[in-house]
């Protein structure tokens, strides 16, 4: 089979072999419920989820829901986010993200992307996690792996993320937004770093219009019967 020259094409072959090299892609952010990942996602920006991780079992003890994040005292929760980085402006929007959820949401975490992005700190990214993650809802977050791959691949192009999810989700169906995702940050974090892409590991190495490995030339057909021809005389003889 030849090389898919549609970006169609080519992510069909891509998340193909995305879900065999990852099949159980899982969020690596720590959570119970979609309170606790609306939270630990928002905490993750500019971070790592590691680093998230281990600030979370302290923060969901002290505030296990939105009524107690909502009346937290301000300097107590930057204490406990601090390691995360902005931990004033996290704290604040968590703290008004809470109330958000009290106040128009009855204190549940609502599943339409449209009033996800209406609460404090919270962005179509954060929104996609909570839906596909949280409740297997359509929904394909759009993080720095994602867009950067997905570049790489000719499947999105710009770096706006609204409009490389766009993109992404005219080439896939619905079902299939949170998985491509999901292997597309591991295979990032893993194989396609950044600043050193691993292309003699990378099982799309032969998809990918980015890839540093030589390339071998295509042979022409012309040149494939001569030598078939040539092959068939030295049979003969």
């Amino acid at each position: 089979m030849g090389t898919p020259r549609t970006p169609k094409g080519r992510m069909k072959a891509i998340a193909a072999r995305l879900a065999v090299e990852y099949p159980d892609a899982l969020c690596e952010l720590d959570h119970r419920t979609p309170f606790e990942l609306l939270v630990a996602t928002v905490l993750s920006a500019q971070t790592t989820d590691a680093r998230v991780n281990m600030v979370t079992p302290t923060l969901f003890a002290r505030y296990p829901d939105a009524a107690a994040l909502a009346a937290a005292v301000p300097a107590e929760l930057e204490d406990i986010v601090r390691s995360t980085g902005f931990y004033q402006a996290k704290a604040r929007n968590l703290i008004a993200l809470a109330q958000g959820l009290l106040d128009r949401f009855g204190g549940e975490v609502p599943t339409a992307l449209d009033d996800l992005v209406t609460l404090p700190g919270v962005g179509r990214k954060t929104g996609n996690v909570v839906r596909s993650v949280a409740f297997g809802l359509p929904g394909l977050p759009v993080d720095t792996h994602v867009g950067r791959l997905s570049r790489k691949w000719a499947l999105a192009t710009g770096d706006d993320p609204v409009k490389v999810e766009a993109e992404l989700c005219a080439l896939l169906p619905p079902a299939q937004w949170g998985d491509y995702s999901l292997r597309t940050i591991l295979h990032g974090r893993r194989v396609c770093d950044a600043k050193r892409p691993r292309c003699g590991e990378c099982s799309l190495e032969d998809l990918c219009p980015a890839s540093l490995l030589p390339r071998r030339p295509a042979r022409s057909a012309s040149r494939s019967v001569s030598d078939q021809v040539a092959a068939e005389h030295r049979h003969v003889k």
